[in-house]
């Protein structure tokens, strides 16, 4: 039975990872720090993904899209104030755990006779949510750091 193309790539690429493997000479592999900035199986910082999720987890999420780093609400209302609800948009630019690769958007909009209205989000409100992200991140990292 001949053997496929596909099949003896894998053969060989299977005998040079033994190979390979076998060259260390003993040698101790250097240990991997596990809470680098930039330790991600997606597409952006894990750190500041999992932060976001966490603090936008009182509103429902229209799209989570790791690969893009990008995390869109649905509109929510805070039951004390039903007048007035707020959308938000969590972008997440970098691989490193830095205050610049993270960008907040905030839309708001109030209730007027039965009309939602846009309205002016206050700058404070976007900066406190992205203060609230950025310690969560950190929070994370130092908590993997001392695992």
């Amino acid at each position: 039975m001949p053997v496929l193309p596909f099949a003896r790539a894998a053969i060989g690429a299977v005998g040079t990872l033994t190979l390979l493997s076998a060259c260390g000479g003993g040698q101790e592999r250097p240990e991997a720090d596990l809470a680098a900035s930039q330790v991600t199986t997606i597409g952006v910082n894990s750190y500041l993904w999992r932060a976001s999720l966490d603090a936008l987890s009182f509103m429902p999420l229209l799209q989570a899209d790791s690969a893009g780093g990008v995390i869109v609400t649905d509109w929510y209302a805070n039951p004390q104030t039903p007048g007035e609800r707020m959308k938000v948009t969590v972008s997440i630019l970098d691989q490193d755990l830095r205050a610049d690769a993270l960008r907040v958007a905030a839309s708001r909009q109030v209730n007027q006779t039965g009309q939602w209205v846009d309205a002016p989000v206050r700058a404070a409100t976007v900066q406190k949510l992205e203060e609230v992200i950025l310690t969560k991140a950190r929070d994370l990292r130092q908590s993997a750091i001392r695992e």
